[in-house]
């Protein structure tokens, strides 16, 4: 099955994609046990919950193209994939959440020819809705977890769109919860002048809104952490690379779905080949 519409898909997975943020808010008010990975990486019944719901609207939705689920990957069910897959994080930013901290999100992204073709995130502590409707168009829009209306039709939808960054001034992101020495050493090849920490695959969304110029992060990822963020961020101009300038590629099960180090840019890259 090749998927041709991502409005269409967009609005088909809302509903799943709305459940899966209710369950999370029950959890994130009410409190949740903490568990430990295999990976020493935490996990919750949220986590768990949430990804049931999500697989199983996208097997309705989309049968018979194969999904990898974060927690599913770490319980050793790994689907064969040929062609494209689902990527699916049903919590990014677990640390963010067990904190009670709003910044943890929901991603669904689908890979065509190992690259990011479209992604769903969604943060349903702030109810912001990022998506792809074609491969050069990126949105967002403020829907709450109980809202009544589980079509984005239904809501007010604002064109995402990256900024040209100054080649003198930029602006970082990197992560509030992953800091890591050779993330700083890599940024002082650039001309940063402001540096801003955010959770989970927001830093993405945020640079696609134009708010930055440039996340970059030397540490490890998965492929459902970043699938996504990459889609949502290339529809609205700009490109995610690996440190040398090439394309994040996907589907590297050899690999555990384990990323290299790579950079989100706001445009072209400004470092490593273009």
């Amino acid at each position: 099955m090749t998927i041709v519409a991502d409005r269409d898909l967009v609005e088909a997975l809302l509903p799943a994609v709305l459940a899966a943020g209710r369950i999370e808010m029950s959890y994130l008010s009410a409190g949740v046990k903490v568990e430990t990975k295999a990976d020493a990486t935490p996990v919750t019944a949220a986590d768990h919950e949430a990804e049931v719901i999500l697989v199983e609207g996208l097997s309705k939705v989309a049968p018979g193209i194969p999904v990898i689920a974060e927690e599913s990957v770490a319980a050793g069910k790994v689907p064969e994939t040929e062609g494209e897959f689902f990527l699916v994080d049903p919590l990014d930013g677990t640390r963010a959440f067990i904190a009670g901290k709003p910044e943890f999100t929901i991603n669904i992204g689908l890979i065509r020819n190992n690259r990011p073709v479209f992604g769903i995130i969604y943060a349903p502590a702030s109810g912001k809705f990022f998506a792809t409707l074609s491969h050069q168009e990126a949105v967002e829009a403020d829907i709450a977890p109980d809202t009544r209306g589980e079509r984005l039709a239904d809501h007010a939808i604002r064109a995402l769109c990256t900024r040209d960054p100054d080649p003198k001034a930029l602006v970082a992101f990197t992560s509030r919860s992953h800091a890591a020495k050779d993330t700083g050493e890599f940024l002082k090849r650039l001309p940063i002048t402001e540096t801003k920490k955010a959770s989970s695959s927001l830093k993405f969304c945020l640079i696609a809104r134009g708010e930055a110029d440039l996340y970059a992060r030397l540490g490890a990822t998965s492929e459902w952490d970043t699938a996504a963020g990459q889609a949502i961020l290339t529809a609205a101009g700009g490109s995610v690379t690996t440190l040398d300038g090439a394309p994040l590629a996907y589907g590297k099960k050899g690999d555990r779905f384990i990323n290299p180090h790579f950079v989100a840019w706001a445009r072209r890259p400004l470092l490593g080949a273009s």
